[in-house]
C-alpha cells in the first residue's frame, strides 16, 4: 500500500489540466501519445475543447529504486460539472492545483480548492503554462502564496506543452501525497465514484477500495440497494480496462458483475462481501441538487420509452442528471429533467442525440420555487403549469444564490451594473491582489439561469470568472406569464417571472415568436398574458391568395361574393387549423437579448 498514490487534477476552465495529464502519461510511458487530450475520449469534449467527464487512469513510475502506482483522475473545470470534481476528490488523498501563469487565480480554482481542503487532501500547487509570452509567474505565485499560506518553494513551475517541470510534479506526488490508509485484511469496503453502461457487458462500476481485499468471482453486495452479485471481472483502468485476479486496499479500478438495470447502481454506494459484510457504508458524498429544470420531450410520441431508457443510461455516466415523468398539453408525454446549469443542459441534449439517436424538444428552463398557500402549507413547483390558482397563494419564495465573481479592477463598474440589473444585492468586495478583486453578490437563481454567464464574459472581455452555490429562499413578487397562440395557451412557453420584468419579457417573446413561427393560410394572433390580462400582442398575417384575379370586367358584386366566401373559409380554417411551433422557438426564448 505504501507504493500507491491516488491524486486528482483540479483547476479553472482552460488552465491546462488535460494537457498536463497527457505529459504525465507520456513521461510514465503509460500511453503512446498520438494526439492531444488523450483522456477526453468523447467527441463532444474534443470538439469543444472542454472536459465533461472525469477520467481515471493508472500509471507506474520508478523513483529511488522503487516502483510506485499512481492513480490519476483528470477532472472538468466548468462550474456546471463540479459534481464530477466532488466525486473524484472523494476517491483521492491528494490534488494537483493547477493555476495558469498568464491568468492567475480564478473563481473556480478557489471553489475546487475549498472542496479539496474539506476532504483533507494534500494540495500540490502547480504553476502551468510558464512558456507563454504573457506569463506572469512571480505575480501569480504571490496570489497562490496568499491563498494557500505556503512557502514559495513549494510551488512547482511547469508547462504541459513543453513538458518542463513534469518530472518534479511526479516526484512531489510521491513525496508529498500520503499513501492510502486502510486495513487489507478487514471487511471489504469499496466506494463507487462513477459508472458507465456497456451494451455488451452491462453496467461497469468504478470504485476505490477503502478497506479489505476483493478477488475475482467473489460474491459481493451493494449496500444501498441491498442487491447481491458475483464479481465476474475486476481490474484496473489504463486507457483500456486491464483485468486483475485480486485487488487490495487503496486500489482504484472497475467491477463487472452483469448488472442490467441502471437503478441498481448508485454513485456514492458501498460494495462489500456477502460472507463478511462491513458494519456501515462509507460516508458517501451528498446528493446533488439540480439548479435548472426543463422539460425534455420526444418529437415522436412513441419514442417515450426509448427516451426513458436513454436517460437512465446517461444518468449512469452523469450522476448529476435527475429526471421524472411529466406530461404537457402541447407536447404530450416527456420528462422533467434537473440540470446543474445551462451548459450541462446543452451537453445532455447533445449526448442524447449523438449517443442514443434521440431527437428531443426542450422547454424553457426554470428553477424550483416554494409556494405557500393560505393554510401555510409549502409545495415545491418546478414547472409554471403546476402553479396553484393565484387566489390560493399566500406567498412565493424563490431560490437565491451566493455568487463570487473574480475580475480585474477595470471591469468593476459594468459587472456591478449587470448584477444590479439582475436584482442582485452586494454583500462584500475584497482585493485578492493590487488589480484583482472578488465581488460577492446574492442574486435570484432565476436571473442567472439563462444568459448571465454569457453577458458576464462579454462585458469583462473574458476576464471575469464566476462561481456560485445555493444560499437560501426569499419571498418574491412572481407572476406567471402565459403565451397564447390564437387564444390557446402553449404551456411549454409559459414562465414564472418577476413583476418588474413581465411586460418587457412578454413583448420580446411575442416579437421573437412572430419571426420564428411560419406563416399559415390564416391569421395567427400571438399574445402574452398575465392571468386574463393581455399585456402584448403580435399578429402573423395570413398567406394571401388572390381569388379575384379571374374576375375581370363585369359587376363588382361577383368579386364581393368571392371575397365573402374566402373570408368564411379563413374563419373556419382558423378554428380547425393548428399552429406548429418549431423547436427553434422554444430555444429562442433563452437568447432574447
Amino acid at each position: 500500500m505504501e507504493h500507491i498514490r491516488n491524486f486528482c487534477i483540479i483547476a479553472h476552465i482552460d488552465h491546462g489540466k488535460s494537457t498536463l495529464a497527457d505529459r504525465l502519461l507520456e513521461i510514465t510511458k503509460t500511453v503512446d501519445i498520438k494526439e492531444n487530450q488523450v483522456l477526453d475520449n468523447m467527441d463532444l469534449e474534443k470538439e469543444r475543447g472542454i472536459t465533461i467527464k472525469s477520467h481515471a487512469i493508472q500509471m507506474q513510475y520508478a523513483l529511488n529504486g522503487k516502483t510506485y502506482t499512481l492513480n490519476l483522475i483528470d477532472t472538468p473545470g466548468h462550474v456546471d460539472f463540479s459534481y464530477e470534481v466532488s466525486r473524484s476528490i472523494a476517491a483521492c488523498e491528494g490534488a494537483l492545483l493547477i493555476v495558469d501563469a498568464a491568468q492567475g487565480i480564478q473563481a473556480q480554482t478557489i471553489a475546487n480548492l475549498y472542496m479539496a481542503i474539506e476532504h483533507n487532501l494534500e494540495i500540490i500547487p502547480v504553476l502551468n503554462k510558464i512558456d507563454l509570452p504573457g506569463a506572469m509567474p512571480d505575480e501569480v505565485e504571490d496570489q497562490i502564496v496568499k491563498l494557500l499560506g505556503i512557502k514559495r518553494e513549494e510551488i512547482i513551475r511547469a508547462s504541459g506543452k513543453t513538458g518542463e517541470g513534469v518530472v518534479k510534479i511526479l516526484e512531489a506526488v510521491i513525496e508529498r501525497i500520503p499513501a492510502p490508509q486502510g486495513d487489507p485484511d478487514g471487511p471489504l469496503q469499496c466506494l463507487i465514484f462513477d459508472s458507465v453502461f456497456n451494451s455488451f457487458r452491462g453496467i461497469i462500476a468504478y470504485f476505490k477500495i477503502v478497506n479489505g481485499t476483493i478477488r475475482k468471482g467473489e460474491r459481493v453486495k451493494f449496500v444501498a440497494t441491498e442487491k447481491e452479485y458475483d464479481a465476474d471481472e475486476i481490474g484496473v483502468l489504463k486507457l483500456d480496462m486491464i483485468p486483475r485476479e485480486e485487488m487490495s486496499c487503496g486500489d482504484v479500478g472497475y467491477i463487472i458483475s452483469g448488472i442490467k438495470t441502471s437503478k441498481e447502481v448508485k454513485v456514492g454506494d458501498t460494495i462489500t462481501h456477502v460472507a463478511r459484510p462491513c458494519d456501515k457504508a462509507i460516508e458517501g458524498f451528498e446528493e446533488v441538487k439540480p439548479m435548472v429544470f426543463a422539460g425534455v420531450y420526444p418529437i415522436e410520441s412513441e419514442d417515450f420509452e426509448n427516451l426513458r431508457s436513454s436517460l437512465e443510461k446517461l444518468q449512469l455516466n452523469d450522476a448529476s442528471l435527475t429526471f421524472q415523468p411529466e406530461s404537457s398539453v402541447a407536447l404530450g408525454f416527456g420528462f422533467r429533467c434537473g440540470f446543474l446549469g445551462l451548459l450541462h443542459m446543452e451537453i445532455v441534449q447533445e449526448r442524447l442525440d449523438r449517443e442514443f439517436d434521440m431527437d428531443v424538444i426542450t422547454t424553457v428552463p426554470n428553477v424550483s420555487y416554494r409556494i405557500y398557500d393560505k393554510k401555510g402549507e409549502m409545495k415545491e413547483v418546478h414547472n409554471p403549469s403546476g402553479l396553484p390558482d393565484a387566489t390560493l397563494i399566500d406567498r412565493i419564495e424563490e431560490p437565491y444564490i451566493r455568487a463570487s465573481i473574480i475580475t480585474t479592477t477595470n471591469f468593476i463598474g459594468p459587472i456591478m451594473t449587470l448584477c444590479l440589473g439582475k436584482r442582485g444585492e452586494l454583500i462584500k468586495q475584497e482585493y485578492i491582489s493590487e488589480d484583482r478583486i472578488e465581488i460577492i453578490y446574492d442574486i435570484p437563481l432565476a436571473e442567472i439561469v439563462i444568459d448571465f454567464y454569457d453577458k458576464l464574459k462579454s462585458i469583462s472581455k473574458g476576464y471575469a470568472s464566476f462561481d456560485y452555490h445555493l444560499h437560501d429562499y426569499r419571498p418574491s413578487k412572481l407572476i406567471k406569464l402565459d403565451i397564447l397562440l390564437n387564444g390557446e395557451s402553449v404551456d411549454a412557453l409559459s414562465t414564472l417571472t418577476h413583476v418588474d420584468n413581465a411586460y418587457g419579457l412578454g413583448r420580446r417573446m411575442c416579437e421573437k415568436l412572430k419571426e420564428l413561427i411560419p406563416r399559415q393560410q390564416f391569421e395567427i394572433a400571438i399574445q402574452a398574458a398575465i392571468g386574463s390580462k393581455i399585456i402584448a400582442r403580435e399578429t402573423i398575417k395570413a398567406v394571401r391568395k388572390d381569388v379575384t384575379s379571374k374576375c375581370y370586367g363585369g359587376d363588382i358584386s361577383r368579386k364581393r361574393k368571392l371575397l365573402e366566401k374566402q373570408k368564411k373559409g379563413k374563419k373556419r380554417m382558423k378554428q380547425i387549423g393548428s399552429v406548429e411551433v418549431p423547436q427553434k422557438a422554444f430555444l429562442a426564448v433563452l437568447k432574447l437579448d
